[in-house]
């Protein structure tokens, strides 16, 4: 990976002590090179990883995705849901109707929730910044473990049969019927769809990449070594549920928050705990709550991010252990 982003490294560097002239060995130069490397590697990460993406995610409608997972039970829907999850084009806002629209298709509930647990998780900007911040290994943890997550919470919530707590008028909805077959594209118009998709999702987080970057350049060039590791290191034993605890009613942008993590890391926080942090924030954020109580009971919404919660914390010690 380092070999890969190489001339970027070059191209910061230059920028750095010669266009601005900073001297090097010095806390503002640490923090500029920091900020304009990461910000040109992960615009690099973002445009290839969301092309790849919304190329696949041609191939994939909520009609398609209903009538795969309609109607069928056991372990392996609920993984199918999660790899579903993790290449949807689906965010916390169409949570409610896509709700409504399993329940209308008949896809169990435990299944829905393996699918509303992993989607929000794992999305293809969130990989892309990660791996650009923490490289690949914690990066596929982090996608394996969002997956797992989404297969056993969703697993757990159905075995629970907690389907007295959606509210009634849901299973009284019917969304009504789309054409069963969207119509074919071509290689090219899938193309096209890709780079659409590349310009519209940057649009939308390229100011939350940079403010991330520029918290995390300041921290990384003027934050004292060890600073963390004193009070959230591995020697903590409270630190990870205490970081899931924070992350859970928290809502920030998670485009804007890797880069910060990155920087915490590299002062002593310990990846696991920051990743937990991280999944506590993106799997059960205040907005989708909120929009979700919609159409769940308070019973039914505790118990999701209980369950939840406590994954993640598992995870993060997990992390803290292999990483």
């Amino acid at each position: 990976m380092a070999d890969i982003f190489y001339p970027l490294q070059l191209i910061a560097d230059k920028i750095t002590y010669g266009v601005f002239g900073i001297a090097p060995d010095t806390n503002l130069a640490a923090s500029v090179n920091f900020i304009i490397y990461d910000v040109m590697k992960i615009f690099v990460l973002l445009a290839v990883m969301i092309f790849a993406i919304s190329y696949i995610r041609t191939y994939i409608t909520p009609e398609k995705t209903r009538k795969v997972l309609g109607g069928k039970k056991g372990l392996r829907y609920h993984f199918v849901a999660s790899l579903i999850g993790t290449v949807s084009p689906f965010c916390s806002c169409s949570s409610v109707p896509l709700f409504i629209g399993f329940v209308e298709a008949g896809v169990p509930l435990g299944v829905t929730f393996s699918f509303l647990i992993t989607s929000p998780l794992v999305n293809e900007a969130a990989v892309a910044v990660l791996w650009a911040t923490l490289g690949f290994k914690a990066t596929a943890l982090y996608v394996v473990s969002g997956i797992v997550l989404g297969v056993l919470g969703g697993y757990l919530i159905g075995i629970l049969k907690l389907e007295k707590y959606v509210e009634e008028f849901v299973y009284k909805i019917k969304v009504g019927q789309k054409a069963s077959e969207p119509e074919k594209l071509n290689v090219r118009e899938r193309v096209g769809i890709a780079f659409e998709g590349v310009k519209e999702i940057v649009e939308k987080v390229w100011i939350y990449v940079i403010i991330g970057v520029s918290i995390g350049g300041l921290f990384h060039g003027y934050a004292p070594e060890g600073i963390l590791e004193r009070y959230a290191g591995e020697d903590n034993l409270l630190a990870v549920p205490i970081a899931v605890l924070v992350g859970v009613p928290l809502y920030s942008n998670v485009m804007g928050m890797i880069p910060i993590i990155e920087s915490l890391i590299g002062k002593g926080l310990p990846i696991g705990t920051s990743l937990a942090f991280l999944m506590s924030v993106t799997a059960v954020s205040l907005p989708e709550m909120i929009i979700l109580k919609k159409v769940l009971k308070k019973e039914l919404i505790a118990i999701f991010v209980s369950i939840v919660a406590v994954s993640i914390i598992f995870t993060g010690y997990l992390f803290n252990l292999l990483l």
